[in-house]
């Protein structure tokens, strides 16, 4: 089996934005990159991609400029194509190194993971298995989620919003970005609203959005304000590349402390371990690398006794994606899942992934276990 294709289609679901109301929902992406790998055997991979779209095709498409053997600044579709798409491993580090000169880390890295995720769905399908399987482990048929959700601008938004995802079956919600660390004093109004709708028995989460500039002492000072209700972990108080001052973060409260979706690489993820010290890694599987350095992360963590709770928030492909590596995980305790009402987030799947006793099941079918949705595609491919 040979790869014969490799294209980014970008996808645009119009008219999205809209002011905010008490009750409102997050809308989802506006723009989506969809990766589709084909083969030579008729067996199609596919991913999302949360990044540029329009960046990450020209990333894929551009021609092969380097010489043989010295590849370094080459499209990512042209080292590929002609290769056998079930080495992925090598295929991974053969990309990595081909890009290395515009690369290494952001939109080529971004690229590289949704093509990593697209193979390994292609590998599934070759060997009829579920991608956890091939991973190496199945150890659980169904994961919790959590519903992932923006702030509501006041604290009676909040309790509707807490009671219309516990109404849905969610036991666990998080609330993040929107009018989060505008005012402190609002801050504590909106999560005890929070934490008042969703009672004792289940669990809120916060991401404090590291889009506010928020010095270590500062974050500290908002992680104790929010330890009386219970946050089950506090992400992304600080800017993603200030290790030093997460650690000092981590190390002053008592509150588990998340971060790591905008992080890349085995190498990245060592350096959030070691250095920053959080209590929980959050890779983006189309950010880190994909599946085949998501693996090597979840060992790390393991070494380290810090939990993986993958970032998962455009479709239900990602999300999929997501509960396979959590399948293969150990300890695996949460999935995000994007409650947002657009269509890319809602419908790129034919049959899309429903809560059931609060937890999403891993899907059991072959590769990713979803099927791309080709009249949506068809509808909202812009390029």
């Amino acid at each position: 089996m040979k790869i014969t294709n490799v294209e980014v289609l970008v996808l645009k679901s119009p008219g999205l934005y809209r002011s905010p109301e008490a009750d409102e929902e997050a809308v989802g992406p506006t723009y989506m990159g969809l990766v589709k790998v084909s083969t030579d055997a008729g067996i199609t991979g596919w991913s999302d991609m949360e990044t540029s779209a329009p960046v990450a095709k020209a990333a894929v498409e551009a021609p092969r400029w380097s010489e043989p053997g010295m590849e370094c600044f080459d499209g990512l579709a042209s080292l590929l194509d002609g290769e056998n798409p079930l080495e992925v491993e090598r295929l991974w580090y053969k990309m990595y190194r081909g890009s290395i000169y515009y690369g290494r880390r952001g939109v080529a890295m971004q690229a590289i993971s949704a093509i990593d995720i697209a193979l390994w769905d292609i590998c599934g399908k070759f060997y009829g298995q579920p991608v956890c399987t091939l991973m190496g482990a199945r150890w659980r048929e169904s994961v919790r989620a959590y519903a992932s959700t923006l702030f509501r601008p006041t604290p009676e938004g909040m309790r509707l919003a807490a009671a219309r995802y516990l109404d849905a079956g969610f036991t666990a919600v998080k609330f993040g970005w929107g009018v989060f660390g505008e005012d402190p004093r609002r801050d504590v109004e909106l999560v005890t609203a929070a934490r008042q709708a969703l009672g004792d028995r289940h669990d809120l989460l916060v991401d404090a959005g590291w889009f506010v500039d928020r010095t270590p002492k500062q974050a500290i000072a908002v992680a104790e304000s929010l330890a009386p209700y219970r946050p089950f972990f506090i992400e992304e108080l600080l800017n993603p590349e200030d290790y030093d001052g997460y650690r000092r973060v981590a190390e002053a409260v008592n509150t588990p402390i998340a971060c790591g979706e905008q992080e890349s690489t085995e190498w990245g993820f060592r350096e959030l371990i070691e250095r920053a010290r959080v209590d929980v890694l959050q890779p983006d599987l189309t950010r880190c690398g994909g599946l085949t350095v998501a693996r090597k992360i979840v060992h790390m963590a393991e070494r380290a006794n810090v939990l993986v709770i993958p970032h998962s928030w455009s479709s239900d492909l990602l999300t999929a994606a997501s509960l396979h590596l959590n399948a293969f995980q150990r300890r695996a305790v949460l999935v995000e899942f994007n409650t947002a009402s657009g269509p890319l987030s809602r419908t790129l799947c034919k049959d899309p992934l429903r809560l059931s006793d609060g937890c999403l099941r891993v899907p059991d079918a072959p590769g990713l276990g979803v099927e791309v949705d080709q009249a949506i595609v068809d509808r909202y491919r812009i390029a």
